[in-house]
């Protein structure tokens, strides 16, 4: 083809009456010459005879997950409708089937599984109700007349292979580890590499760092196979492709700054995925959880969209009438229990069988909670002269070996058994079944402004750090635990807080 020559004129402007351009001025020849610099595709220096590996192969597990929860649901529902004589069972069976694949997908249950939150057990039977919800109303519009319990039983099978794929899911991404190659300023390098090897309980294992610029990451044992230049280059792709070749990274992170900003990080996100390897670009952000973040793009910018933390709505609800409704079934159920309990505390040392002690809670309103008495009578009086013994930071007083401490209080403390008596608090609705432990009036009385957060919820009976170590944890990572619970709760992981209570009072480290 041959050249145009394109006169210039400014299109980005309405035309004139008669369609006529108007003359460019010097500001929109300036934009012009800025996007076509854009628009140029990156050219990386490489070496003619290096080999590069072939683009990796994309697993197609939406495809795959959306196929099978056809399959499952529709295929038995065919069969027990037409068992069942039910009328026109293919049609039914069908529409059942892509409501029910729809539904699935709309709810990003085929989604990378290392960007997806999985809803495992409870996210299936979610998305289970939301059908019978929706092929009821569909049911009553159309007047059909299949029986609806025979329809529910039809379905139930696509509830459980679901459930079942969730849990192999969840599995394997508990098993998988992403080898990560770090790429940023060394500011940068310490604080992603520091947030990522504080914590196991993600995927991601840091293998080597690429810095930008003349400083060096603080951490010894992180490799480092290369450097980019402070300012862009034309082999910053194939640097950052041979640090993940040689180490076997099949993630870059990049821990963005002012000298890998725009332009640099555009070009070599290019670099990256035409090698196949996956980009991750990490975020100032911290303790959010994905649910919160909602990308967008405006003027070419990408944006995330913060929502608040849960204060109220159908959750908050839902997880009052959970609190009262779990408080008052667990006293009928243990009353047997808080019975034998309260004989061997009243008859195995003089004192009172509960311990009655004010607390801070929601919006740090004080209130009394009720616990077995685990200590000697005047434990509170000699609670000053062990002062200096205490065995943890922060306004906390712990003691591994307090000699205050009953020896059946002991028992008590370390299966949790002594906490019970707060059921009582939560079915007043003064604590919930899980939130952030109530502190002392002493304790509140020196929290600082991030500190004083915890206070935001309602303290509980079980939280994140109690299943997480408990008092074998710091109070800096105690109170990092109860933010993330307080910016980040929901019904779902309460219930999965209450489950993993369950493993933490039988494994009983921490509790003393």
């Amino acid at each position: 083809m041959g050249h145009v020559e394109i006169p210039e004129t400014d299109i980005s402007g309405p035309v004139g009456l008669r369609g006529a351009p108007r003359p460019r001025t010097a500001a929109s020849r300036n934009r012009t010459a800025a996007l076509e610099q854009l628009w140029r595709a990156p050219t990386a220096q490489r070496d003619p005879a290096e080999r590069v590996p072939a683009r990796r192969k994309p697993v197609h597990r939406a495809s795959v997950g959306a196929l099978t929860d056809l399959l499952a649901l529709a295929g038995p529902a065919w069969l027990l409708l037409h068992l069942g004589e039910q009328p026109r069972p293919w049609l039914a069976a069908a529409v059942a089937g892509l409501l029910w694949t729809g539904l699935r997908g709309v709810r990003g249950r085929y989604a990378d599984p290392v960007r997806a939150e999985p809803g495992g057990a409870f996210g299936a039977l979610g998305d289970w109700l939301v059908l019978l919800g929706v092929l009821a109303v569909l049911h009553a519009a159309a007047g059909g007349s299949v029986d609806p319990a025979t329809a529910v039983v039809a379905v139930a099978p696509g509830l459980l292979v679901a459930t079942a794929v969730e849990g192999l899911r969840a599995g394997r991404r508990g098993r998988a580890v992403r080898k990560v190659l770090l790429v940023g300023e060394a500011a940068g390098l310490d604080r992603a590499a520091e947030l990522l090897n504080s914590r196991t309980d993600h995927a991601y294992r840091l293998v080597a760092a690429i810095p930008v610029g003349p400083g060096l990451p603080g951490f010894e044992n992180l490799q480092v196979p290369g450097r980019l230049a402070s300012s862009p280059a034309d082999d910053d792709v194939t640097t950052v492709l041979g640090g993940a070749y040689a180490h076997d990274a099949d993630l870059v992170l990049v821990a963005p700054g002012p000298q890998l900003t725009g332009e640099r990080l555009r070009r070599l996100g290019w670099g990256l995925h035409d090698a196949g390897v996956a980009l991750c670009v990490a975020s100032e952000l911290s303790g959010i959880t994905a649910g919160r973040v909602r990308p967008v793009t405006a003027a070419g910018l990408t944006l995330l969209h913060i929502a608040p933390p849960l204060r109220g709505g159908p959750q908050g609800v839902l997880k009052a009438a959970l609190d009262r409704g779990g408080a008052l079934f667990g006293l009928l159920v243990l009353a047997p229990l808080l019975l034998a309990v309260a004989l061997c505390v009243r008859f195995s040392s003089r004192g009172p069988v509960f311990h009655r002690q004010v607390r801070q809670g929601q919006h740090n309103r004080p209130f009394t909670m009720w616990k077995f008495r685990t200590m000697v009578a005047d434990a509170e009086a000699r609670k000053a002269q062990l002062s200096e013994d205490n065995e943890v930071d922060g306004p906390l007083f712990k003691m591994r070996q307090d000699p205050r401490v009953t020896p059946v209080g002991r028992t008590l403390r370390r299966t949790s058994i002594d906490e019970l008596p707060q059921l009582f608090n939560v079915l007043l609705g003064q604590m919930s079944l899980v939130g952030p432990r109530p502190p002392l009036p002493e304790e509140a009385s020196r929290y600082d402004e991030r500190e004083g957060r915890r206070l935001a919820v309602k303290p509980g009976l079980t939280g994140l750090w109690q299943v997480s170590g408990r008092s074998d944890l710091s109070w800096q990572e105690t109170v990092s635990l109860d933010l993330w619970y307080v910016d980040n709760w929901s019904v779902a992981t309460d219930m999965g807080l209450l489950a993993r209570t369950v493993r933490a009072v039988t494994d009983g480290r921490g509790a003393y």
